[in-house]
């Protein structure tokens, strides 16, 4: 039998005859569970919220994305079609043309973006699923817009009395002068609501939907250019050998991009915080350990008479050192998986009930992950380790008078 370990756990169960240091003893072991409980919920709410926020990235992007390498837009031609109908792997892919253009309607203004998208762009996304109003119908100059862009234009679903006006600036031809850009410097374009959308503020404020050949003829494009091609791949398909046949394809005119890639801002904001909560939280637990130390300290001082009497029944300094080293280890172990049990339990039941709201409708997302119950215990673990390790070797000969 390991002699330090069982001495150490003779220790955690037995109390000391000074109230002082039974006190110590509990509120450390109160402290590390409460730490590793914080720890583990805080973790699971940045990864509930971030599970919440890329929510919104995954129904509006899809699997992957060719945008122009180079320019505002290029050439897909219909051989290409043709080989990327063919492709293995990819369940469907949708043609864009996006365009910065200004709004009006009633004399109300405000600039967005039009994006004109072809019939299979809701099998691609699934955009049409965040219909809050009206029908996804872009056919007979109808679209569908923003809630945001909705409120701030004044729009009504199917009110063709009052379309609304899309203004997009003629494409140049290098002279500015009044005489190079004829009449008008725009093209003009009424249009009537058929449906409104909303995700979250920065798109739906961002966002006309349109006809394909209806934004070419208004941006004056061949019906061969597009701005992007969107591509959903199956689920039973890599997404690498996907995308490496469809770069065959389209060639060195596209960059293929996937959620990540057309979200890199977010996905690095989301990060960087979980990171910064997490280091704050592991700051907390690192000067709450130092109870650890202190603890254990404490009943060195305590257990005095009794490490002299190990000593004369033959345990080595560095085995007595060993005995309260474990017992620093068991102790932090033991707060570690309680406080992980009963932060679980309440991330299970927010999971369950979700009885903390955001809004009367809205429970605050959660998310339970093992990846953070390992990151816990690893924590614990190893912070226990050290406060362990530097309380332990106050044994030594000379302050025991060995």
């Amino acid at each position: 039998m390991n002699v330090a370990l069982y001495i150490a756990r003779r220790y955690i169960r037995s109390k000391s005859s000074r109230n002082a240091v039974n006190i110590i003893n509990a509120v450390t072991f109160a402290v590390t569970v409460i730490g590793s409980a914080s720890l583990f919920i805080v973790l699971s709410g940045f990864s509930g919220l971030k599970s919440f926020s890329l929510s919104f990235s995954n129904t509006f992007d899809p699997d992957l994305k060719a945008v122009p390498a180079t320019g505002k837009a290029f050439q897909f031609s219909s051989e290409q079609a043709l080989a990327l109908d063919t492709l293995g792997g990819l369940a469907s892919y949708a043609r864009e043309l996006e365009e910065r253009v200004y709004l009006t309607h009633q004399q109300k203004s405000m600039i967005a973006y039009i994006k004109g998208v072809d019939a299979q762009y809701p099998q691609v996304t699934d955009v049409d699923s965040t219909l809050y109003l009206g029908l996804w119908d872009l056919e007979n100059q109808q679209v569908v817009a923003g809630i945001t862009i909705a409120s701030r234009l004044s729009l009504a679903v199917q009110d063709y009395r009052s379309p609304l006006i899309v203004l997009a600036p003629k494409p140049g031809s290098g002279n500015l002068s009044p005489q190079g850009l004829g009449d008008q410097p725009y093209n003009q374009l009424p249009a009537v609501l058929s449906g409104v959308y909303q995700i979250e503020e920065n798109l739906d404020k961002k966002y006309v939907f349109a006809e394909l050949k209806l934004v070419q003829a208004l941006l004056e494009r061949d019906s061969t250019e597009v701005s992007g091609i969107n591509f959903r791949v199956h689920p039973d398909h890599a997404l690498s050998e996907v995308r490496r046949g469809i770069s065959e394809i389209l060639g060195n005119q596209v960059e293929l991009r996937d959620r990540r890639e057309l979200n890199q801002t977010l996905y690095r904001m989301l990060n960087t915080e979980n990171l910064a909560t997490y280091l704050i939280f592991t700051l907390v637990l690192i000067i709450a350990l130092f109870n650890v130390v202190g603890a254990i300290i404490m009943m060195i001082l305590d257990k005095q008479q009794h490490i002299r009497t190990l000593y004369a029944l033959g345990l080595s300094v560095r085995q007595l050192r060993r005995i309260y080293f474990l017992q620093g280890i068991l102790v932090t172990a033991a707060g570690g998986l309680i406080g992980l049990c009963m932060g679980g339990l309440l991330i299970g039941s927010q999971l369950a009930f979700g009885w903390l709201k955001i809004t009367p409708s809205l429970a605050y997302p959660v998310a339970f992950q093992w990846t953070n119950a390992g990151l816990v215990l690893a924590t614990i673990f190893v912070l226990g380790l050290l406060a362990s390790r530097i309380a332990s070797n106050r044994i030594s000969k000379k302050r025991l008078g060995l």
